[in-house]
């Protein structure tokens, strides 16, 4: 189909792959020259009711959202026997192949393509979306950066009609959540636990679940809790395995309920590794009273009328002073409460964030590649300039990191938080390397980077640098007396991970070091005055006292 030219517009130049039900390709818009991608129903299909109602359903729900963490549907055709959907075409790769070839990404970096997936899923169920089908095959990775969701495949209106024999349990096994593996009901809770999935992948290079069949999946997905993440990968924050699993419950009321919780506290867990999120309990059982004695006296006659009167009365108009006092706070939420959105498109981010907590609104940043406007400038907001919201509502904003080539900054001598600040702020990632080098500059400092300050990287790239692991000079403990030695060391930021215990019958030596093991950062021996890592682990060996033998023996 290569050269095939769509209602006189669109030209097949390259196939880029097949899915279930379509093939994908690369074309050109003869009319704008830019590239897009070409989603074509497979000709098998072009008369079975069913795959024609998913693929109008796959553009009804992809005609519903546009967000920059979504790809963006452009027009819709048919021609001759050829169904086909416009899509915007992304230079990249998918996050599966990323996974495949990497493994487990760095925390930071699996956290922020998790808040943007989040960012998506957000934008989609507040239009009544939900996608249902969310796995690294379908999250693109642009070649600056962005990242955007496609596939709407499977995707339904939230509470329309009922489910065909070919999506009955939908989505992809290792992906779908336990309401989808039994078949049940799926609702926002259900992409928030498959985007717990793909997070979990990220931050350890392997999916939760696993088996020699979907069944055994898919029964696990329903009954085994998933492993946390930072015993698999020790890197990982205990807050960010907090939000995992609370992502993953297996009771879709104890999962995050928006999409925007979840990449809320995604962001504290950067700035707050050792916080957990506390135990969602659901519906706990209420208490129940003890059945109270009734004494029961004989009944004396009297006017019913007259006593109920003057209580109806009385309830009639607590009732009325109650509308009107709940009318009359709802007036005052309106006028008190109500924010407006200001006006912060072409502003610098520092002006923006200010302008929008003075309009008592809150602000979410995200960031992309733009040639034409300056870095930290901002191009894109929603809502629009003069939307009333509720204040305290949030703002996105999206800011500029300018043209897709910039140069690196210097990062030497930064900690690594604001290395980490200051390279996000310009559209690039770090990437701390695992091996410290002695320094006298304390722990965590930038000490070397690559590519270097003033080299130029495309928007997106990533920065490795080496952190200082602090120094400190190994003393000579031999002689001393084991609990002065251990006190000594640990006092200095060694760690003696073990004592070995050597027998002596010279009662002078008991208890003294007999000799120590340190290494340096490669790993070789280290003697006293010798510089290493602040925390250095060794060993020491110490003489123990041993009883003389008894005669005899």
């Amino acid at each position: 189909m290569i050269g095939l030219v769509l209602d006189n517009r669109y030209k097949l130049t390259d196939f880029i792959g097949a899915g279930g039900m379509a093939l994908v390709y690369k074309a050109l818009d003869q009319r704008t020259h830019h590239a897009v991608a070409i989603k074509i129903l497979k000709p098998e299909y072009k008369n079975d009711e069913e795959f024609l109602r998913r693929f109008e359903r796959e553009a009804q729900a992809a005609s519903k959202v546009s967000h920059h963490n979504i790809v963006n549907l452009l027009d819709v055709g048919a021609q001759d026997n050829y169904r086909y959907l416009v899509l915007e075409y992304v230079e990249g790769r998918t996050l599966k192949e990323i996974i495949d070839e990497k493994g487990a990404l760095p925390p930071t970096t699996s956290v922020q393509i998790a808040i943007r997936l989040l960012s998506a899923l957000q934008h989609m169920h507040k239009n009544g979306i939900i996608h249902r089908d969310i796995k690294p095959q379908n999250i693109l990775i642009h070649a600056d950066g962005h990242v955007k969701v496609s596939d709407f495949g499977i995707a339904r209106l939230a509470g329309s009609g009922t489910i065909s024999k070919t999506d009955m349990v939908m989505g992809s096994v290792h992906y779908f959540s336990p309401e989808q593996a039994q078949g049940q009901e799926v609702t926002e809770a259900s992409d928030i636990y498959s985007a717990g999935v793909v997070l979990y992948e990220m931050l350890t290079g392997t999916v939760p679940f696993d088996g020699d069949t979907p069944v055994a999946i898919a029964m696990q997905h329903i009954k085994v809790p998933p492993r946390a993440v930072n015993i698999i990968n020790p890197a990982v924050s205990p807050a960010i395995n907090a939000v995992v699993q609370k992502a993953m419950a297996k009771d879709p009321r104890a999962r995050y309920q928006q999409a925007e919780d979840m990449a809320r506290d995604l962001q504290k867990a950067l700035a707050d590794p050792g916080t957990r999120e506390p135990e969602v309990v659901i519906d706990p059982p209420q208490p129940q009273e003890k059945p109270r004695r009734r004494v029961i006296r004989p009944l004396e006659k009297f006017d019913w009328h007259q006593a109920v009167r003057p209580v109806l009365m009385g309830v009639v108009a607590l009732a009325l002073t109650g509308v009107l006092a709940l009318l009359a706070l709802r007036m005052y939420n309106s006028i008190v409460n109500s924010a407006t959105a200001p006006y912060v498109i072409d502003e610098t981010e520092t002006n923006a964030l200010r302008l929008i907590a003075r309009a008592g609104l809150t602000a979410e940043v995200s960031r992309v590649s733009d040639a034409e406007r300056p870095v930290g400038t901002v191009i894109q907001q929603a809502p629009e300039f003069g939307t009333t919201m509720r204040q305290g509502s949030k703002l996105l904003i999206t800011v500029s990191t300018g043209p897709q080539q910039q140069e690196v900054p210097s990062l030497y001598g930064m900690s690594v938080t604001k290395a980490s600040a200051e390279l996000e702020r310009c559209g690039f990632t770090l990437l701390a390397l695992s091996r410290r080098e002695v320094s006298e500059k304390p722990w965590d400092t930038v000490l070397t980077q690559s590519p270097e300050a003033g080299e130029l990287l495309s928007a997106g790239g990533i920065v490795q640098v080496i952190l200082s692991g602090g120094s400190v000079t190994i003393p000579n403990l031999v002689g001393m007396n084991r609990a002065e030695a251990l006190s000594l060391a640990e006092s200095i930021g060694l760690r003696v991970t073990e004592v070995l215990e050597e027998p002596v019958e010279d009662a002078s030596k008991d208890q003294q070091v007999a000799a120590q093991f340190f290494t340096d950062s490669d790993n070789q021996p280290a003697q006293p005055g010798d510089k290493v890592i602040s925390g250095t682990m060794g060993r020491i060996a110490v003489y123990v006292l041993t009883p003389p033998a008894s005669e005899g023996q």
